[in-house]
């Protein structure tokens, strides 16, 4: 019998990543074993690259790889509006609309009780002094719309207000394009509710 320790190493490292089970763990590391080994070197240092120089930025905490990040050294972004999200791909997002131009905190997570995450395990005191900063003049929730967003934006939103700081949410309702007898129930009533 076949030593395959490396082999089930590598299926175990690739099962960690979202969305990928057994059967997908297995397709990946034959195909980049079998087919394309220098796809998976190539892999394999990036990866290790990544982890060795990114870190969060000192301002936003979002991901670069100095010690503050682009959009935070931008001085044409509007530095009075500070949109929060949960992670930087939320954020990246965020800049894909190119409709913001103010600047960012990112959360790294939300609020969610039955996991032990809590205020502390996402830097809600960090985001309250950037926000008290004297130069931020909204704070824009852009959290996602499940429980744990809703829950995380409405514990900001009050912390915030009880520091006098004027707080928005994103807007919610109908996706542009879509027709209304095949949206969802809960967005009809949000949109409805939310009409302007």
């Amino acid at each position: 019998m076949s030593d395959t320790n490396s082999l089930d190493a590598l299926i175990q490292a690739l099962r960690r990543l979202p969305g990928v089970g057994m059967k997908s763990a297995q397709r990946i590391a034959f195909h980049l074993l079998q087919h394309d080994r220098p796809a998976a070197q190539q892999l394999s240092q990036a990866l290790a690259q990544a982890c060795a120089q990114v870190r969060h930025c000192q301002r936003c905490y979002t991901f670069t790889e100095g010690e503050v990040c682009a959009t935070c050294m931008d001085a044409t972004r509007d530095a009075s509006r500070l949109c929060v999200v949960e992670t930087p791909a939320d954020q990246a997002a965020m800049e894909r609309t190119a409709a913001f131009r103010g600047l960012y905190f990112v959360l790294m997570g939300r609020l969610s009780p039955l996991d032990g995450v809590g205020p502390r395990d996402i830097g809600v005191q960090k985001l309250l002094e950037r926000a008290g900063d004297g130069v931020v003049q909204e704070v824009i929730l852009a959290t996602s719309f499940t429980a744990e967003g809703e829950a995380t934006a409405h514990a900001i939103a009050e912390a915030l207000r009880r520091r006098g700081m004027h707080v928005t949410r994103l807007a919610r309702g109908v996706p542009v394009g879509s027709e209304l007898e095949y949206v969802d129930l809960g967005t009809i009533a949000h949109a409805l509710a939310d009409r302007r």
